[in-house]
């Protein structure tokens, strides 16, 4: 029995807390004295309770936060990144240094200061620093000590494994990455977008192949690298200053000369460099520290600073600059320690730079590039530019893949090592770090990009990665694709007439947690995850597309206004009520074996608009039926119904909703 229909499509601003007291009270009215324990006679009929029509999901009642930590943040001391200058030389004063000091449980270098090659006199009450005896040679007198073996042997095993089975493909890719200028090898991220971004940068490169003569002849770059920036390119110079901005106070020096751990190929014979690249090993031991890897620093950076200005290849430009650290490792140049420790400086470098910069000037780069390639491109909208962007043509862009560059990335930051601590410690996030995903990620604020970023971190435990502020745990390619948890309510408000990531949305994460989602705004956002999420689901405005069976977690669903959109490639679940009021639309997009359909594990109260389309490649035929809601129970009707080119009738069973197809239209 379905209670008072006409009142429920009448029902606004959700307040149905009134109206389930209210048929409890009538409920309660109509029972007898609770002492009363005669036996009813059997020929009485039994008359169901009305149905109570359930609240919108209460969830937990509050935000998850992601406060500062109590440390010393990057962005306020990056300009300490520096050698040659004694107030700079400890961990405790040089930023760069100091958010690598996890590499102080793996390794004791020869003297805690950035002393190697570097003479400093005393200023300002520091002393004077005097260059390192530290030969650079591992294991002679001067070195520094292993405090951590197993991790020590983990990460310079992994190197010799890598270059033994290295292919001539990835030699040579690694040559180029190695010989070529960083930014234009980063670049290769941009898939459709590369060659028009190369043209727009004025950018070049003279290393295009392996040299013939490859264990003798050292090629240098003498391209641009980044391109041409400033007034000489009215175009595009303006983007190009953002870029090159991301050098600013991001030098690996001073962590080399601090650190003082030697390059792979010096702690083991097995180690085999790239051929072509044996002569740009360095003679110079004591200046040649591995650790932190300059080329991963660099790409890492550079990426960051072009994924803020092309968001709609974020994921596709931090995977290049991560697999360009990796490509250190294939060449036997760097090892994994060195590799991971660069990626840190790099996104610190990033966000430090990022940070730094005014909002004005961020804006502008980021509307000239996308202007610039729209129109390279030949979008009309920056709707059709994400499409233009995202191309899932493997031939045209290695990057297509999601589901392989998301692996990949994953792998690229811990190389697969053992944990040696605590893997339960709660994520930080670093002070600015959210402004990464401010183009990415523009209609949430900056406190639920910082938990975007707590809540996709890496687990804790893992070697040099628990700093302090957060760097090593960061997992930008995750944080791209939404929240990883909900373990506060998250109420997200896409606005479609801003275009761009504000009309349309998706994310791909499986999030977990205790919360409940709202979505409110005109835009569409997809859920595409295996979801977990308990809190509930609340559909207040524009449309909710459930992507994937399990899209909507493990709560309730209540559509109050605004459309919720089933476009799975089978039944979408709905571990609970589900509640349509009278000014919402259930939008099913139907398949083969029940693809779209609604299904409820408990009951099912209807109003409002049901709209009926079918998946590209499925052909349904007059005189067909489709279930389009299954649930326990179903209560109510909806106001009216439409199925794209035929004229149907809705079939209402006690636990289903069918349409039948009478006619074309």
């Amino acid at each position: 029995m379905y209670s008072a229909h006409p009142s429920f499509k009448a029902l606004s601003s959700y307040a149905l807390r009134a109206t389930s007291v209210a048929v409890l009270l009538a409920l309660a009215a109509c029972g007898g004295d609770d002492d009363d324990d005669r036996v009813p006679d059997v020929d009485t009929p039994i008359v169901e309770a009305p149905y109570v029509i359930p609240s919108p999901p209460a969830g937990l009642g509050y935000a998850e936060t992601a406060p500062l930590q109590n440390a010393p943040a990057f962005v306020d001391f990056a300009a300490t990144n520096q050698r040659g200058d004694p107030r700079y030389a400890t961990l405790e004063t040089n930023a760069g240094v100091r958010v690598l000091g996890g590499f102080l449980d793996i390794w004791e270098p020869r003297s805690r200061l950035v002393d190697a090659g570097v003479n400093a006199n005393a200023a300002n009450g520091f002393p004077a620093i005097v260059a390192s005896d530290w030969t650079g040679t591992p294991g002679d007198a001067t070195d520094g000590k292993i405090k951590n073996q197993a991790v020590h042997n983990e990460n310079i095993d992994y190197v010799v494994r890598v270059t033994a089975k290295r292919t001539p493909e990835q030699a040579i890719a690694a040559y180029l990455d190695d010989r070529r200028g960083k930014n234009y090898s980063v670049t290769d991220g941009l898939g459709p977008l590369t060659a028009a971004w190369r043209a727009a940068a004025r950018q070049t490169t003279s290393i295009t192949d392996v040299p013939a003569n490859a264990t003798t002849v050292k090629y240098d770059d003498t391209g641009n690298n980044t391109g041409v920036s400033g007034a000489a390119n009215p175009e595009f110079g303006k983007v190009i200053a953002f870029v090159q901005s991301m050098g600013e106070n991001a030098s690996t020096e001073p962590g080399k000369r601090f650190y003082k751990y030697a390059r792979p190929w010096r702690w083991s014979n097995s180690v085999q460099v790239v051929p072509a690249l044996e002569p740009a090993k360095s003679s110079t031991a004591a200046t040649d520290g591995g650790f932190p890897s300059g080329h991963t620093a660099e790409s890492v950076r550079n990426a960051i600073g072009m994924a803020y200005l092309v968001p709609e290849r974020f994921q596709e430009l931090v995977a290049r600059g991560v697999e360009l650290g990796e490509s250190r490792i294939i060449a036997g140049m760097h090892s994994p320690l060195d590799v991971i420790s660069g990626r840190m400086l790099g996104q610190a470098s990033a966000v430090g730079n990022i940070y730094a910069t005014d909002e004005g000037t961020r804006a502008v780069a980021v509307a000239q590039a996308r202007q610039t390639l729209m129109t390279a491109v030949g979008a009309a909208s920056p709707e059709q530019f994400i499409t233009l962007a995202r191309s899932t043509d493997a031939r045209v862009d290695r990057f297509a893949d999601h589901s392989v560059n998301q692996a990949e990335y994953r792998h690229r930051l811990t190389f697969d090592f053992t944990p040696i601590a605590d893997t339960t410690r709660p994520a930080v996030v670093p002070k600015g770090a959210e402004v990464i995903l401010e183009t990415r990620l523009p209609y949430l604020n900056s406190e639920q990009r910082r938990v975007v970023l707590k809540t996709t971190a890496l687990p804790s435990g893992y070697p040099i990665l628990d700093d302090a502020e957060g760097y090593g745990r960061l997992n930008l390619f995750a944080a791209a694709d939404g929240y990883g948890a909900f373990n506060g309510d998250v109420d997200v408000t896409l606005d479609a007439s801003r275009g761009g990531f504000h009309a349309q949305d998706a994310w791909r994460n499986d999030i977990a947690g205790a919360g409940k989602l709202t979505k409110n705004g005109s835009g569409t956002l997809s859920l595409t995850g295996n979801n977990t999420y308990s809190g509930g689901t609340l559909v207040a405005a524009g449309t909710l597309r459930a992507a994937s069976a399990n899209a909507l977690g493990a709560g309730a669903v209540f559509v109050g206004a605004g459309t919720l959109a089933t476009a799975a490639d089978q039944p979408v679940e709905v571990k609970g009520t589900f509640t349509q009021i009278g000014a919402g639309v259930l939008a099913v997009t139907l398949g083969d074996n029940n693809a779209g359909q609604l299904a409820a594990s408990a009951d099912a109260a209807l109003s409002g608009q049901l709209t009926v389309d079918f998946a590209a490649g499925y052909t349904p035929r007059v005189g067909d039926t489709f279930s389009v809601l299954r649930a326990r129970k179903v209560h109510g009707v909806f106001d009216g119904i439409t199925v794209t080119g035929f004229k149907a009738t809705p079939v209402y069973g006690p636990d289903s909703v069918q349409v039948r197809l009478d006619a074309v239209s």
